[in-house]
């Protein structure tokens, strides 16, 4: 197991010396906002103690965030924020180390030549492990150093950043996983996915059934282990413990069916697919549809459930804002101008959009994985042009995103409607909201495009561009950040819908911007060498 490991994982590292500060950067970031934040809106115990009475009394706010254990520090208060969205965080960034060192180099074949030398078979996997564990543990130093900086309990500190390597760990083992089962790394990826989807919702239905229904669902997941940890509130190890257990039987789990398999097959059978291809496949605008299919569809279905959730919480937002008047103070910074149901709104319209970006740079890169897979030179040797396969991968950034922003706002309004009333009135207004996202969103693919048509070894910088901007956009407003930097983010210039005015300007602008650096990459594409 150990041959060949040192360089594999100095490898590794190096791969990620740009990716890991980042999400380091990251989630640090945003338990530092988040701690700030809280301090600022509840200063005193009373005003703790009435959130407390609001979220845990109200199924809604308990499916978004869990229950509230305790309110006597800055860290409880930080920890039960950060336990709703911190987990999912580390679980992607475990999931995308393990994949992307293990079955994307076995897909690619760049793994069959290294597994060519003196190298362990184990060792890869054996490496991405450590990548993604190693990233789990420096968070977790972070995060300790950065609570214990601001006085709080030490046991609680060590307790609640401990959560960060233990659900990486966990995850990371799951997708170890799945990448033995599967034969492309967007499979493996998508399983893992699936599993961190249907982990998030086990977690929200049994925080929303609470003592009176069906908690125990809230077992069958282990994002709802990590909130009973209880840091500050307890200080429970033993859940610690069962993560770090069930990632055990995982990583097992991983070494048993890699041993069981061949190199670049998997142990679930390829369908196999039919005879001849269809005649929509001759085309670029076909080809480009049978490969983004799957993804948009996938996305689609993700973010449904994910609008009518925020819709369902805005009945409980409600009655929180009336029992802590202190939480509409931020929500006036992050959304829209007039109501607090506006403000709301506003904002889980900039979370979609943000996420639908993601969406739209993953679509772009695509490009650039088919060319350096060696399947666009062979396509692009028939009489399909630069431009034209070019193009029928970019109809889905820049169409692709407005079908899910509006497929996100359509349930989005389904749900606020199912709750407030109304249900036609706030579906044509949310329809709107999320319609005047989308030139925001298409700067980012806009981005994408020229990198890789003007310097192609550097596209997959655009993630962290990114995750720079969207960084800006989630904490700049809770941080009162200045405008200058603010305005760095496209979302900042975005009209606020529901609830604020509508200005074509901005939008024009961004769209414009987008056009300019989309032509930019296209042309770079039809004078740069393939490869």
């Amino acid at each position: 197991m150990t041959a060949g490991l040192p360089v594999l994982l100095r490898l590794a590292l190096r791969r990620d010396r740009i990716m890991l500060p980042v999400w380091l950067y990251a989630l640090v970031a945003s338990v530092a906002g988040t701690a700030v934040s809280l301090r600022q809106l509840y200063p005193s115990q009373g005003s703790r103690d009435n959130l407390a009475l609001s979220v845990n009394a109200n199924a809604s706010l308990r499916a978004l965030y869990g229950p509230l254990y305790d309110t006597h520090s800055l860290g409880a208060l930080t920890s039960w924020r950060m336990l709703a969205i911190g987990p999912v965080m580390i679980a992607l960034l475990s999931q995308l180390l393990v994949t992307r060192h293990t079955r994307a180099e076995e897909e690619s074949g760049r793994l069959e030549l290294v597994a060519a030398g003196a190298v362990d078979r184990r060792a890869p996997l054996t490496a991405a492990l450590i990548t993604a564990g190693s990233a789990g543990l420096a968070i977790a130093a972070a995060v300790l150093a950065l609570l214990l900086g601001l006085g709080q309990d030490a046991a609680g500190s060590l307790a609640f950043a401990l959560v960060f390597p233990a659900v990486g760990l966990l995850f990371a083992g799951l997708t170890a996983v799945t990448a033995q089962v599967t034969q492309t790394a967007r499979a493996a990826n998508g399983l893992a996915g699936a599993a961190l989807g249907a982990a998030f919702l086990l977690r929200a239905v049994g925080d929303a059934a609470g003592s009176g229904g069906p908690s125990w669902i809230g077992w069958l997941s282990p994002l709802s282990w990590a909130a009973r940890v209880r840091p500050y509130g307890g200080d429970h190890w033993w859940a610690l413990g069962l993560l770090l257990a069930a990632a055990g039987v995982e990583i097992a789990a991983a070494y048993l069916l890699l041993a069981r398999r061949d190199l670049g097959g998997g142990l679930l059978p390829q369908r196999p697919g039919p005879a001849t291809a269809g005649a929509e496949l001759g085309r670029p605008l076909g080809l480009a549809w049978r490969l983004q299919r799957a993804a948009l569809r996938a996305w689609a279905a993700g973010l449904i459930v994910f609008g009518f959730v925020l819709g369902g919480v805005s009945k409980g937002l409600r009655q929180l804002i009336n029992d802590t008047p202190e939480t509409a103070q931020i929500l006036a910074r992050l959304g829209g101008t007039t109501g607090a149901v506006d403000s709301y709104l506003s904002t889980c319209m900039t979370f979609l959009a943000m996420a639908v970006a993601v969406y739209a740079v993953q679509t772009v890169l695509r490009l650039r994985e088919e060319e350096t897979g060696g399947r666009a030179e062979p396509v692009l040797a028939t009489a399909v042009g630069r431009l034209s396969w070019a193009g029928g991968h970019l109809l889905y950034p820049l169409l692709g995103t407005v079908v899910l922003l509006e497929a996100g706002a359509l349930a989005m309004g389904l749900g606020t409607g199912a709750v407030l009333g109304d249900t036609g009135g706030w579906i044509g207004r949310l329809l709107a909201a999320g319609l005047v996202q989308a030139p925001a969103v298409w700067l980012f693919a806009a981005a994408g495009t020229a990198l890789f048509g003007l310097r192609p070894q550097w596209t997959t910088g655009v993630w962290g561009l990114l995750g720079l901007l969207l960084l800006i956009s989630f904490l700049g407003p809770t941080l009162n950040a200045g405008h200058w930097l603010l305005d760095l983010s496209p979302f900042t210039h975005v009209p606020r819908l529901p609830g604020g005015a509508l200005h074509a300007a901005p939008l024009l602008w961004l769209s414009l911007l987008s056009g300019l650096l989309a032509a930019a990459g296209l042309l770079g594409l039809r004078r740069r060498d393939l490869g």
